[in-house]
């Protein structure tokens, strides 16, 4: 997962985490279960791909899954042999900035006994605690 067009190449490394807000996401819609971060971090490219593949497979393609997070900051990384200097490293992986209290994932259209045990195995995959609503 990457952006397909972005202003510059290379961007700055993001310091320190993301601004931590109590405020959760407002959830309004009926039947659905909810994937939100409960403390700030990042999360990448893969780290993303891997959960939606891994609930993609235990809900059998039911119901639908939207993914309300996108890595669209660029991390950039010399190879690990080269010497200092000669400018920056190419772009190594997209990472997503997540905030405490957001929302990464909603399942729909899904019973309760097939939908919390997939996003179950889907928040495993992520390196941040996560709880998972229903609503």
């Amino acid at each position: 997962m990457q952006p397909k067009k972005t202003k510059y190449r290379k961007y700055f490394k993001p310091r320190g985490l993301p601004n931590t807000s109590g405020k959760t996401h407002k959830l309004t819609e009926l039947t659905c279960f909810a994937v939100i971060a409960m403390g700030s971090g990042y999360l990448n490219g893969r780290q993303i791909e891997s959960a939606r593949q891994n609930i993609r497979r235990k809900v059998k393609r039911e119901g639908k899954l939207e993914i309300l997070i996108f890595p669209d900051i660029a991390i950039s990384r010399k190879a690990s042999a080269a010497r200092m200097g000669k400018g920056k490293g190419k772009v190594d992986h997209w990472i997503a900035s997540i905030s405490a209290g957001q929302t990464l994932f909603l399942l729909y259209g899904i019973d309760d006994e097939q939908g919390i045990p997939a996003l179950h195995s889907g928040a495993n995959k992520l390196p941040l605690k996560v709880k998972i609503y229903q609503l």
